[in-house]
C-alpha cells in the first residue's frame, strides 16, 4: 500500500507551491475563469502522466533491460540534484528552461506544455512514481499509488486554482521557504533511493 511519505514525496516534488510564480506570470494577462480552466487542465494532465508512468514505468524498463537497483540509483540521483536546486529556491534545466518559458508566452494554450510537463510533471516526479511503483506489490498496491496520485493532483489543482491568494499571503519570501522545506524532505528520500540502490548493486557494502 503507498504509504503517507510517499504521497508526500510525490507532492514535494511536484512542488505546486514553488510553480506559482510562473504560473501567474503565464496566466496574468488571462481572465480569472480562463485561469481556473488552465489549472484544471493542467492539474489533469500532471495524474494522466504520472498514472502512465505508474502502470508502464517498469514495464519500459524491462523493455530496455534496466534492472530495478540501478533505476533506483539513477532516479535518486536525479531526485538529489532537484532536491538540491529547490534547497537553492531554484528550478532545474530538468524541470524547465528559460526557453521554455519565453516560448510559452507567446502559446495559447500552456496547461500541458510547459505547465504539466516539464514543470511540474517533469523527469524527476516521473522517476520517484516509478520507484514508488516498483515498491509496490500486486495490483492492489498499484490501485492505492493510483489512488494517491489522484489525491495530489487534487491537491495541485487546488494550490494553483488558488495561485493568486496563495502568492500575496506567502509572497516571495514565503514561497522560497516552502521550496527549500520540500527539497529537504526531497533530498533524504533520493538518499534512501541511492543506498538501496547501490547496497542492490554491490551487496558487499552492506555488510
Amino acid at each position: 500500500m503507498m504509504e503517507i511519505r510517499d504521497l508526500i514525496g510525490v507532492f514535494a516534488i511536484l512542488n505546486p507551491i514553488g510553480a506559482i510564480p510562473l504560473f501567474l506570470s503565464l496566466t496574468g494577462s488571462r481572465s480569472h475563469a480562463e485561469m481556473r480552466r488552465i489549472a484544471a487542465k493542467t492539474a489533469f494532465a500532471v495524474v494522466t502522466i504520472l498514472l502512465v508512468a505508474t502502470w508502464l514505468g517498469q514495464r519500459l524498463l524491462q523493455l530496455f533491460g534496466i534492472g530495478v537497483p540501478a533505476f533506483r540509483f539513477a532516479g535518486g540521483l536525479l531526485v538529489l540534484l532537484i532536491a538540491i536546486a529547490m534547497f537553492h529556491a531554484k528550478s532545474t534545466p530538468a524541470r524547465h528552461t528559460r526557453e521554455e518559458d519565453a516560448e510559452a508566452e507567446s502559446k495559447e494554450d500552456i496547461a500541458v506544455v510547459p505547465l504539466a510537463i516539464p514543470l511540474l510533471a517533469g523527469p524527476g516526479s516521473i522517476s520517484l512514481v516509478i520507484v514508488d511503483a516498483q515498491k509496490a506489490s500486486g495490483v492492489g498496491a498499484e490501485l492505492a499509488l493510483s489512488a494517491g496520485i489522484v489525491v495530489v493532483g487534487a491537491l495541485v489543482w487546488l494550490v494553483l486554482r488558488l495561485a493568486e491568494p496563495i502568492g500575496v499571503r506567502l509572497g516571495t519570501a514565503g514561497l522560497n521557504i516552502t521550496t527549500r522545506v520540500m527539497g529537504l524532505i526531497l533530498a533524504a528520500m533520493a538518499v534512501q533511493f541511492m543506498a538501496i540502490g547501490l547496497t542492490a548493486l554491490l551487496p558487499g557494502l552492506g555488510r
